[in-house]
């Protein structure tokens, strides 16, 4: 990475630095298949003088997440106080996901992952893609035929050990006249369903970082699902296929600042 430009090298440190921990790579349970990147979100509800509303999912790409039983590889910075235990199985796995329509782009609310930390007797401790940083359509619009520098934050597959490091891939990113975003470039394995970053200058040496999309299963250049439509798609749920917990208070978690 040394011999980066100054631009990427400062790309690279400020996707580490906002959503270095917001990523979480999972695979089928007992199988060195279906190995796939989600990363957390933060959904704005709302914003009063008390604080900031959000609803909080997991975001991934549809395919992968269709299997019973998964794995997810826990960091010890993800968790306070750090699990012993490196992996965290889910079963009925496929039946947690709700699926946005047209999209390839796959969404679980996280109040029962929070529910497990507490029984267990731990918190988790990650960052999340939130609202201000995920691209909007005026983002998006800014993305042309020629490629834009693009950042993928994922979670590679070690060929010998199957470990899963965290990876930030350079590539590009294009919009064609449809509307359709690429991936110009290699991703590494088990980065489907990871996000996508790009910055956006400025001028001078000022850039605005924006989460542009998400990773979706492709040969060559991987699809994008822009960030603009997973976002107009949740504001469509409904708030019982949002957030299906029993209480209203768990559905929504309070920022105040």
């Amino acid at each position: 990475m040394t011999d980066l430009p100054h631009f990427h090298h400062e790309t690279v440190n400020a996707v580490i630095d906002h959503a270095g921990r917001a990523t979480l790579p999972f695979q089928r349970a007992h199988s060195e298949d279906r190995h796939a990147t989600a990363f957390w979100f933060n959904e704005l509800v709302e914003t009063s003088d008390e604080g900031d509303v959000v609803r909080q999912y997991l975001v991934t790409a549809g395919e992968p997440a269709r299997i019973e039983l998964a794995a997810f590889t826990l960091r010890p910075e993800l968790c306070e106080p750090a699990m012993s235990a490196e992996n965290l199985l889910m079963v009925d796995f496929s039946q947690r996901w709700t699926h946005l329509d047209g999209l390839g782009v796959a969404v679980m609310p996280t109040a029962g992952l929070h529910e497990h930390g507490a029984r267990k007797g731990w918190r988790w401790t990650t960052d999340e893609i939130t609202d201000g940083i995920a691209a909007t359509s005026e983002d998006i619009a800014t993305l042309g035929a020629k490629p834009a520098a693009g950042y993928l934050l994922g979670h590679d597959v070690d060929p010998d050990t199957g470990a899963r490091e965290v990876v930030v891939a350079l590539g590009g990113i294009t919009r064609d006249r449809k509307g359709d975003v690429r991936w110009a470039g290699k991703a590494p394995q088990g980065c489907v369903g990871a996000p996508v970053f790009t910055g956006i200058p400025q001028g001078g040496d000022a850039f605005k970082l924006v989460c542009a999309g998400v990773l979706l299963p492709g040969d060559g250049h991987h699809p994008i699902a822009p960030f603009d439509r997973v976002r107009a798609a949740l504001r469509a749920l409904t708030t019982e296929a949002a957030a299906p917990a029993p209480e209203p208070k768990q559905r929504r978690w309070r920022r105040r600042g």
